[in-house]
């Protein structure tokens, strides 16, 4: 595999508490993968070490063989990995283009001075910025709403501009917390597709943490499952939905029982 993210053992403690113990992971290059787990389970923890939130107290997180730890998490987005949140986390008082403008911020070319004097080089890139802006909600279909606040957007309109907002900052690895939560039926398979779009059209992998296994074995090649902070199991959908471990920790039923096929799990 061509890895380009890797969790080598990875362990995180908060006082007398193992969130996540010994935690191995890899995420190839243009891969979607899977992390699931009950409730607990960790998976959010993941997310949050890889983008340094919390950094691990033990083993590395590695980015194409870089390692990140000890980075701050703008330095790691800087280094090509966003994340969307379970709750969505939106500039509530900005309007949808400007919520997608502040993160091409990010890779500003022009300094402090340039802002303050609106120079041409603080002109140009600004207009290079709004027009890489409009380009991508136009993609999403977000463009009729450029202008709009961003809470009056739908809920999964909201969803939509968070993975936009995200895409901004120009990743190699998109991480999506439970993007679905929330949605209806028809909002989900919606968001499936949109997933599978980005994948493919920006070229970069995708880590996915959600509930509904709908949604995670339809799309995901391969899954991580997580129960109590442990690593339980590895492997494609299929080998997923019938691993004895997996249906003993989302169902607490012995490996006898029939596996779960869809839906929450």
């Amino acid at each position: 595999m061509d890895s380009l993210l890797k969790l080598d053992r990875c362990t995180i403690r908060f006082g007398g508490l193992t969130a996540v113990a010994n935690f191995t992971m890899e995420v190839g290059r243009r891969e979607l993968v899977g992390l699931i787990g009950p409730n607990g389970a960790g998976k959010t923890t993941v997310f949050n070490m890889v983008t340094g939130v919390y950094p691990p107290t033990d083993g590395h997180v590695l980015l194409g063989g870089e390692p990140l730890n000890g980075l701050k998490p703008y330095a790691i987005t800087g280094k090509g990995i966003a994340r969307t949140f379970q709750n969505i986390r939106l500039f509530i008082s900005l309007s949808v283009l400007d919520n997608v403008k502040a993160a091409f911020n990010l890779h500003l070319k022009h300094g402090p001075m340039h802002a303050l004097t609106r120079g041409r080089a603080f002109l140009r890139e600004e207009h290079e910025i709004e027009n890489r802006t409009l380009e991508l909600l136009k993609i999403f279909n977000l463009d009729r709403y450029r202008d709009a606040m961003c809470r009056s957007l739908p809920y999964g309109d909201q969803r939509r501009l968070e993975i936009v907002r995200a895409l901004a900052t120009q990743p190699k690895l998109l991480l999506l917390d439970e993007p679905a939560a929330g949605m209806t039926p028809t909002e989900k398979s919606n968001l499936m597709r949109l997933i599978e779009f980005v994948q493919e059209t920006f070229d970069i992998s995708v880590l996915l943490v959600e509930h509904d296994m709908r949604v995670v074995m339809g799309i995901c090649k391969r899954i991580y499952v997580l129960d109590h902070g442990i690593k339980i199991a590895e492997g494609t959908p299929e080998e997923i939905r019938r691993d004895p471990n997996v249906i003993e920790a989302y169902l607490g039923e012995g490996p006898s029982e029939a596996a779960p096929q869809t839906g929450e799990m």
